[in-house]
């Protein structure tokens, strides 16, 4: 039986996780967990790279101390951020920005004098978002052209792991995500980089999920006291992770969530979809473990919730997410909608304030109290899951019998209630560690230790106690006969 660890880091927080298949079963257990976050500096975000290499080494020293030897290494993260390195030093250029640093939008309007929003759709399959890679480096260009010269830069969880001795490669799933890929050859679309004034020497080498990619360091290994350990490359971007360990049905059509601080709703196909349909129902192509494209939308999700928090805790209010969640329980449903993709929405701030502003300024009324608040963000997330869904069957032709919920938003059995009646449809719920699931067993893969990804679900229906939710007829109904006030609100 070998041991693999798992590095599993969120937009809010990260965790070390040591898995095994033993007899057709998965067995995990976490061995460290840390904040993570944006941090501020001179009126820009940026992420703390020097702190997130050191909270590795800290879950790397806890796996160790277990006592297990350790048979390899991978990391996921969240997509489209990156580091810039010194190709002669590997030193880091600069702190890397947070994708909801708002430099991008100027950005994103010089890119579209050079290339259409429709021509990049066809390019790279990519839903139009100015939080996407591309726009980031052609602003950071821009500002810091010195940071170009001499260098290369890395995904965040590529990066991450060059700390810790990996190839100083990227891969696949997570540079699907940067909108500079082209979807049908897995390669750079040189042509795009080109017509965009970006050096080609920056850009790494791209590698497949499932593969090896060097050895934990010398320097390292002395640290630590340890023989050294491989390092593999699992779907880096946390969602294909995460999609990877969805328990999809043995039988029938099947959508997924990846709910989080973004929930990521899709379908698996084998191919691109780059129609214009796909592309005004703002539907992405990234890449999927196996060879697989994961067809999604991009939904802000427990991130609504988070801020709301943030801020009502800041101001003593001292609120847990069951607290919220009670809060919505008791509020009147389909009172008040909001759009949960508004920009405004997109970055960290007065949170309670924006919603009852976009309330207000669609008419929907004032004085809304802060359990209303709440309950909007659980109905308006309900609905939205339900439009997108519609349109994957309508693009596709196809009708799914289910939605399986993966990751830290299948805890909220509130939000889990309504996405089935909403969806009018069964949602089944977990596993909740599907990312760092999907890491280990990609990883078990590249070990030779599980043949494909069918082998890999297989471990997770065999692992896991799912949670079923069926629909409410009478939720189902209210969700129904609001719909056109919903689709009004949130221009859907």
């Amino acid at each position: 039986m070998k041991n693999f660890l798992a590095f599993d880091l969120g937009a809010s927080s990260g965790r070390a996780i040591i898995g095994s298949v033993d007899n057709g079963r998965l067995e995990m257990r976490e061995v460290h967990r840390f904040p993570n976050g944006p941090v501020e500096k001179d009126g820009s975000f940026f992420w703390d790279y020097p702190r997130l290499c050191e909270e590795l080494k800290t879950g790397l020293k806890n796996a160790l101390a277990t006592g297990v030897k350790l048979d390899g290494i991978a990391i996921d993260t969240w997509g489209v951020d990156y580091v810039f390195f010194d190709r002669k030093t590997l030193a880091m250029r600069r702190l890397p920005y947070n994708y909801r640093d708002p430099r991008t939008v100027a950005a994103a309007e010089k890119v579209w004098q050079k290339i259409s929003k429709s021509e990049l759709y066809r390019c790279t399959g990519i839903q139009c978002m100015t939080l996407n890679t591309i726009y980031q480096l052609c602003a950071h260009l821009e500002a810091h052209p010195e940071d170009f010269k001499d260098s290369f830069f890395l995904p965040i969880p590529d990066a991450l792991a060059l700390s810790l001795g990996g190839k100083p490669v990227a891969e696949y799933t997570f540079c699907s995500t940067t909108n500079l890929l082209d979807p049908v050859s897995r390669s750079w679309h040189w042509e795009l980089i080109d017509r965009l004034g970006l050096p080609r020497e920056i850009f790494p080498e791209i590698v497949e999920a499932g593969t090896p990619a060097g050895m934990l360091s010398a320097e390292l290994c002395a640290q630590l006291g340890c023989d050294p350990i491989p390092i593999y490359k699992c779907g880096s971007h946390d969602t294909a992770s995460a999609v990877a360990a969805a328990p999809a049905p043995a039988e029938g059509q099947w959508a997924y969530l990846s709910a989080g601080t973004w929930a990521l709703l899709g379908v698996e196909n084998d191919v691109p979809v780059l129609t214009a349909d796909s592309e005004n129902a703002s539907i992405t192509n990234e890449g999927g473990v196996g060879g697989k494209i994961r067809f999604l939308t991009n939904i802000m999700g427990s991130w609504l919730f988070q801020e709301l928090r943030r801020v009502w805790n800041e101001a003593g209010r001292n609120l847990s997410f069951n607290d919220m969640e009670n809060m919505a329980r008791q509020s009147e449903p389909c009172k008040y909608f909001i759009n949960p993709n508004c920009s405004e929405f997109a970055a960290p701030g007065d949170m309670p304030g924006n919603i009852r502003a976009f309330i207000k300024r669609t008419g929907q009324g004032e004085n809304v109290s802060d359990a209303e608040v709440v309950r909007a963000v659980y109905d308006s997330l309900a609905l939205y899951f339900s439009v997108k869904l519609g349109l994957f069957e309508k693009l596709l032709d196809t009708s799914y019998a289910c939605l399986n919920v993966v990751g830290g938003g299948t805890k909220d059995g509130f939000l889990m209630e309504l996405a089935a009646s909403a969806l009018n449809r069964r949602v089944v719920a977990g596993p909740v560690e599907a990312t760092a699931a999907g890491n280990i067993l990609v990883q078990a893969m590249a070990a030779g230790e599980l043949a494909g990804l069918d082998a890999v679900r297989n471990v997770i229906r065999n692992s896991f106690a799912l949670k079923t939710f069926e629909p409410d007829p009478s939720m189902a109904a209210k969700y129904a006969a609001a719909a056109d006030k919903f689709n009004a609100v949130s221009g859907k």
